[in-house]
């Protein structure tokens, strides 16, 4: 394993002179993702190079390298009142904060607060040739022309080995409530799309259906003033000690996910806020809905996936699978929707610029 940049940075010469492929690794968190299985190719694991860089409270920025562990970077922001908005998923110990921006992945605040290419300010990453390149900054006013260091977030190692990023950080919220209501799928769907138009500290929402019943939990984050006034506004009933409950939401561990049947895949379907409920194939249940509507986890067969993906394209959405059915890290489904060759395209053209050789991460679609 490379013990400093310049290992590493040799390391990728190497492989690119002999035309061997690299297979990158950081915590090895997300192995059960079509796009996060191991990789074809000699190992390149990234997590020596650790350590953050600086950390300037008043300017609402971190720098750290790349394999720093997230719940560090955490533990660390906490200790100054503030923290990563967009709740990175933390699907088992050891995610480093590569991994994290290559994933690209937010938890429930998304929809509030944005996702986490909103976040990063700024990259230091090798290119396939070995080259160490710098995008972005500490600031946010920092870009001129294409906002290329946003591009590593969900590249999922297909375009450079991550070695260095800024984040911008924000306070802990003062006050937080959770409200439940019960209500099936499309009342909280419509409930979601009138409290969006208000002024509410609306910070997170999930709908679930519990033994028969459909169920909407709401969290509201801000100035105290303004959640005890959202509050009285929304009504419901108000939830205490849930904050377990979001992280499990976000890192799916709650029993809805747990519930999966091996011959089902977990599906992400990712679609307008304004989008109604789904007519879904026969036999698939109802989803699990985030992000105001705008994220649904449907459990369902590979079989289903044509009818999924024409659901959501239907509605100006995307249907792909986020876990295979059956073993843990098994290929299935692919990163981009097969019937959108547009984003395919920008894809192989970015990897031709980044990485001409082909040597990082072979294998993943």
């Amino acid at each position: 394993m490379p013990d400093t940049l310049a290992q590493l940075q040799d390391c990728v010469r190497q492989a690119h002179a002999q035309q061997t492929p690299l297979a990158i690794r950081g915590g090895g968190t997300k192995g059960f993702h079509p796009l996060g299985a191991p990789a074809s190719g000699q190992a390149l694991d990234v997590g020596a190079l650790a350590g953050v860089l600086e950390h300037e409270p008043t300017e609402l920025v971190v720098t750290v390298r790349a394999g720093t562990r997230v719940d560090e970077v955490q533990a660390l922001l906490a200790r100054h009142g503030q923290c990563l908005a967009f709740e990175p998923p933390q699907f088992a110990p050891g995610g480093t904060v590569g991994g994290m921006v290559a994933a690209g992945l937010s938890g429930p605040a998304r929809a509030s607060v944005g996702a986490l290419r909103d976040f990063v300010l700024g990259v230091e990453l090798l290119n396939g040739q070995g080259e160490l390149l710098r995008f972005g900054g500490q600031v946010m006013k920092n870009v001129a022309g294409y906002d290329v260091s946003r591009l590593m977030a969900g590249s999922w190692g297909q375009l450079g080995v991550i070695t260095e990023v800024s984040l911008k950080v924000l306070p802990m919220a003062p006050a937080e409530a959770t409200l439940r209501f019960e209500l099936d799928q499309a009342q909280a769907l419509a409930q979601l799309h009138r409290w969006g138009g208000q002024a509410l500290a609306l910070n997170a929402s999930c709908w679930v259906q519990d033994e028969g019943r459909g169920v909407l939990y709401v969290r509201l984050r801000g100035a105290a003033a303004a959640v005890r006034s959202a509050c009285q506004q929304m009504g419901g009933e108000r939830l205490h000690e849930v904050q377990g409950d979001w992280d499990a939401c976000r890192d799916h561990g709650l029993p809805w996910f747990a519930a999966r049947r091996p011959q089902h895949a977990l599906w992400r379907l990712s679609l307008p806020q304004t989008a109604p409920v789904l007519a879904l194939p026969p036999g698939v249940d109802a989803p699990l809905v985030e992000w105001h509507g705008g994220l649904r986890w449907v459990q369902a067969s590979a079989a289903a996936g044509e009818a999924l993906r024409a659901a959501a394209r239907a509605v100006g959405g995307s249907a792909s699978i986020f876990r295979a059915a059956g073993a843990v890290g098994a290929r299935a489904g692919a990163g981009f929707d097969p019937e959108n060759p547009g984003l395919r395209a920008i894809h192989e053209r970015l990897k031709q610029a980044f990485d001409p050789a082909g040597i990082f991460n072979t294998g993943r679609a």
